[in-house]
């Protein structure tokens, strides 16, 4: 009897020696090519294990179940999308699963896009779950948790990593409450004096320099300018106002005549600054918002590269307009010194 009980625990140990030996063995062993391969949320270990021998990856699925309970893994795989490299080994699988080393993806929202823009690129990634068509503006702020908040300026530019599972509304919240963090902190930085009231002021501004200059060194020197015009009490007469509460009216052509239709945007006939932001500023327009340059300059005109002539006084910016824009024929300016 005590010879059997021996020889049954040779067995039992030979066995439990052969077994570690093939898992040790089998964790080393490729994948079958390679392969896009999703978890989906809730699925466990053995059916983990037939989807990949269903797409191919493994021949069979006892080695890849068995090892995960060998690690103590079989509640630790995470959903989402891998990418499956051929020559990944079994236990280098298992780490992918469990580390959630997913396939990313990014998108990149350009500074002076408006919300409606976002909207779209956002709504066309292939890869975004649309969570936001059909519906309507308030009905996306709500579900932000924003209701009743105009959208317009509250999104931040930049560039935003994601995985499969992420939807536009997930983006659109991270964006949100990345333009929070930007404005709180260069509300703290801006300089004594500023005449802007609050952060939704900084932000209107900061949209009305993002959409007249892309040269980073002129944002402060446009701030100043209409710092300098809402000082004076003077309208603001800025293009992109003016284009923008067009809405779809606007063709792309400005003309004379928009100038003077009054909307709650046009900066031509009304005081002061637009209700809302015109588009979603970057940090370095929010910046020069609250931190125009020490000039006087009251005008600015395009010099048609890219840059702007600056100016003090009106006759100075007419000037400007004649060599800039009208081929140095003065007899075709019509500027008010408003």
């Amino acid at each position: 009897m005590v010879r059997a009980i021996g020889i049954f625990f040779t067995i039992l140990v030979s066995a439990l020696v052969i077994a570690a030996g093939y898992l040790q063995w089998s964790s080393n062993q490729p994948v079958n090519g390679s392969a896009r391969f999703t978890i989906s949320p809730g699925e466990g270990v053995s059916t983990v294990a037939r989807n990949l021998v269903d797409t191919g990856l493994l021949s069979e699925p006892y080695a890849f179940i068995l090892w995960s309970y060998r690690r103590g893994d079989t509640g630790s795989l995470k959903a989402g999308e891998y990418q499956i490299d051929e020559g990944t080994s079994l236990g280098r699988l298992l780490d992918k699963f469990v580390d959630g080393d997913v396939v990313t993806y990014s998108i990149t929202l350009i500074e002076g896009w408006t919300f409606e823009q976002f909207l779209s690129v956002l709504g066309a990634h292939p890869v975004l779950k649309n969570r936001v068509a059909p519906r309507s503006v308030s009905e996306i702020m709500f579900e932000l948790g924003h209701e009743g908040l105009h959208p317009e300026g509250r999104f931040f530019p930049d560039t935003y990593v994601f995985d499969a599972g992420t939807s536009v509304i997930d983006i659109l919240h991270q964006a949100f409450e990345r333009m929070v963090e930007v404005v709180d902190r260069e509300w703290e930085a801006r300089l004594p004096g500023t005449l802007l009231k609050n952060k939704d002021e900084a932000l209107v501004l900061a949209s009305i320099i993002e959409k007249e200059t892309g040269k980073p060194e002129e944002r402060a020197i446009i701030s100043a300018v209409f710092n300098n015009r809402l000082r004076r009490k003077m309208r603001l007469q800025t293009d992109p106002t003016v284009i923008y509460g067009l809405g779809d009216g606007f063709d792309g052509n400005l003309k004379r005549s928009h100038l003077s239709q009054d909307t709650p945007y046009n900066t031509y006939v009304r005081f002061g600054l637009p209700p809302t932001p015109i588009a979603n500023p970057g940090a370095d327009a929010i910046r020069a918002a609250l931190r125009p340059a020490d000039t006087r300059a009251l005008y600015f005109v395009s010099r048609g590269d890219g840059s702007h002539q600056f100016s003090e006084t009106l006759p100075e910016h007419n000037e400007a307009v004649a060599r800039y824009q009208l081929g140095g024929d003065r007899n075709k300016i019509s500027a008010s010194g408003d």
